[in-house]
């Protein structure tokens, strides 16, 4: 009987470790789609020119809705920026909108760029 026992322990024991080893292997899925965001805001940083940047952030936008993601956390702030350099105020206010709405708890500090966009302080 004792050989029979070690048997059934030892095929328990290869079958935790190989469902243990099986969730392991499929990647996570991440909330937000960053696609090239990251690098821009470095690009941003360097000096880049803001029109160059913007057309990379929109064509990543575009890419993150087709697979179904959404912008992570400061993306539409920092292209609401782009848009402030490059003097197109009607898009800053969308942006920073959108910002607000996907994210709630940045509402304070969007309001507060938006109060100081129309009052003309930059």
């Amino acid at each position: 009987m004792k050989p029979t026992l070690i048997k059934s322990a030892a095929l328990l024991l290869a079958l935790a470790a190989g469902a243990t080893l099986s969730g392991c292997a499929s990647a996570p899925k991440t909330l937000y789609g960053w696609e090239g965001y990251q690098p821009q805001v470095y690009q941003h940083l360097k000096g880049e020119s803001p029109d160059q940047q913007i057309a990379v952030l929109e064509k990543d936008l575009q890419t993150m809705s087709a697979k179904g993601k959404s912008a992570p956390p400061g993306f539409h702030a920092h292209l609401g920026m782009l848009y402030s350099i490059a003097g197109k105020p009607d898009q800053v206010v969308a942006q920073f909108e959108d910002e607000k709405k996907l994210f709630p708890e940045s509402a304070t500090y969007m309001d507060f760029l938006l109060a100081k966009m129309n009052k003309g302080v930059n």
